[in-house]
């Protein structure tokens, strides 16, 4: 999907620093981040407050800011933004539950940034993954219904149900489906690390 003329506009704004340019930004990404913070901790088993939610979309907007807006500067357009930002969040919202763990009934998103993460090798792996372009070497490596499932469950956020009639998959094979997916592009990140 094309970068629509919106967003791109938008994207402009923001980088220039154009007055309210950054509020409109919030304004129109907040119902996906804040969809992509419930179904990541969802499809890991994990209830969050509402005050986790908030700090969660806190910590992806500082993400966005940190260096002059270095992510969005990355983003070269080649997909819509709302997937590009879809998987940005991903990557904070497992950032902050890996550095956090699962202990306790709040994030404390402002104590676990002055926490290491515990498991260095799962905050690499995670960096390879989150880098657009290894992303999409990874699905290359799926089978096409495989790769759909996937891009459906993770980078769009649909429903088993969903993606049962958007493939045609069974419903009851998506859960198997994206298991094996994810097996197989773990095993890929071995792979990339191998040959680096």
């Amino acid at each position: 999907m094309a970068l629509a003329s919106i967003d791109r506009e938008l994207l402009r704004k923001c980088l220039n620093g154009k007055p309210r340019s950054w509020e409109r930004f919030v304004d129109r990404f907040i119902g996906l981040v804040l969809h992509v913070i419930r179904h990541t901790a969802r499809s890991k088993s994990l209830q969050l407050t509402p005050h986790d939610e908030e700090d969660l979309a806190s910590e992806f907007f500082l993400t966005i800011l940190r260096d002059d807006y270095a992510v969005l500067r990355r983003f070269r357009g080649e997909s819509s933004l709302a997937t590009y930002l879809t998987v940005i969040a991903r990557r904070v919202v497992v950032r902050e539950l890996l550095r956090h763990g699962k202990a306790g009934s709040s994030l404390d998103i402002a104590a676990s940034r002055r926490a290491p993460l515990s498991d260095p090798s799962s905050a690499a792996a995670e960096q390879r993954i989150s880098d657009r372009e290894e992303v999409e070497q990874l699905m290359h490596r799926l089978s096409g219904y495989e790769a759909d499932v996937v891009r459906l469950y993770h980078l769009e956020g649909k429903s088993y149900r969903e993606i049962s009639t958007a493939t045609g998959v069974p419903e009851n094979s998506v859960g198997p489906t994206l298991s094996r997916a994810r097996a197989k592009m773990r095993y890929a990140v071995g792979d990339l690390s191998a040959s680096k």
